[in-house]
């Protein structure tokens, strides 16, 4: 008895001291920075109101066959209880097993890479002109940040006029020096071009600022160094400019891509979507599954925003992986 005693003692004691540091560490953090918790508390609390319980809820009706037609609803005076079922991930193997998500999967994936390409490229083009000192280059910041102070939708509805196949300024700039007009959003090539046009637009402002404050904290030694041993302008910018941008490249790139491959203003704003259905990325089909079409099939709705969360997920893995193995914390 004694024996049995003593090893409970012993094993209790041992659980303890693997508790123990573990539960003192979290006790010191939370004495020491009790301050920082509590200002920190709300905002977790109103995130985890705002996009916790509407992506919990949109899983679970991922899950059902809920639509117009059996969710709850009142008519007047009468309320019709909710009749949608569990169905499983039947949502998950229609979307999946439809063409339909394969070509706008496609067509996302090109479009984010496209604009994602061409906004990096200029914003870092930019970047290194305003980085000289040259007068009116405050002037210049200014202009080039302001398609990002201007709202979204007033840009995309300024450039929807700029685009008329009609009355646009585009075509009649065309028509002044003798080139037929072109049919922006109107053919389904042209209307890509167009939507990437606007979103590179938009996006330039941010990636620019961005690249700008990584290149005024390269130091300025480097260059001067590199020059006296006669390096050239190309060998400075590849040796010295590329890398000292690359932890901040790497954080706009990712930041860029998710704000692609979900920018649903600049697609139905302009295009919504077509002609036919030539511009329609993953998130405006979803939102055509459930505001749209009819009936509306907001459990499909569902599983395609749920679709769309995890294609994203997988690519910050995948992206961070890599970076991991290029040396980066992340």
């Amino acid at each position: 008895m004694a024996v049995h005693t003593s090893q409970s003692v012993a094993k209790a004691a041992g659980e303890e001291i693997t508790r123990g540091p573990s539960r003192g560490r979290l006790r010191r953090a939370l004495a020491t920075h009790w301050y920082a918790w509590t200002m920190v508390a709300p905002v977790v609390l109103v995130l985890g109101v705002i996009i916790g319980w509407p992506l919990v809820r949109g899983v679970y009706l991922s899950l059902t066959d809920a639509n117009e037609r059996n969710v709850a609803r009142t008519i007047g005076a009468n309320h019709i209880e909710a009749t949608y079922e569990f169905v499983g991930l039947d949502n998950y193997t229609a979307v999946l097993g439809d063409p339909v998500f394969m070509q706008r999967l496609v067509w996302t994936v090109i479009w984010t890479v496209a604009c994602v390409s061409i906004t990096f490229v200029l914003g870092l083009a930019l970047a290194n002109m305003l980085n000289r000192n040259f007068r009116g280059r405050a002037a210049y910041r200014m202009a080039l940040i302001l398609p990002w102070a201007v709202p979204g939708f007033v840009s995309v509805f300024a450039w929807r006029f700029l685009f008329n196949r009609d009355n646009g300024i585009l075509n009649k700039l065309l028509e002044g020096g003798g080139i037929a007009g072109v049919p922006w959003l109107d053919d389904p090539t042209w209307a890509k071009i167009a939507v990437i046009a606007v979103n590179v637009w938009l996006g330039v402002p941010f990636m620019m600022v961005a690249l700008l404050g990584g290149l005024q904290s390269i130091p300025g030694e480097l260059y001067e160094a590199a020059e006296m041993d006669g390096a050239s302008a190309w060998q400075r910018f590849r040796h010295i400019t590329l890398p000292g941008l690359r932890t901040v490249s790497m954080t706009v790139i990712l930041l860029s891509t998710i704000w692609t491959f979900n920018m649903f203003p600049v697609i139905f704003l302009l295009t919504r979507g077509g002609p036919g259905d030539a511009t329609e990325i993953l998130v405006t089909q979803a939102f055509r599954e459930a505001f749209v079409e009819s009936p509306r099939d907001f459990a499909g709705s569902a599983a395609w925003g749920v679709l769309i969360l995890l294609l994203l997920m997988l690519f910050a893995l995948v992206y961070r992986r890599s970076l991991r193995k290029q040396g980066e914390v992340w």
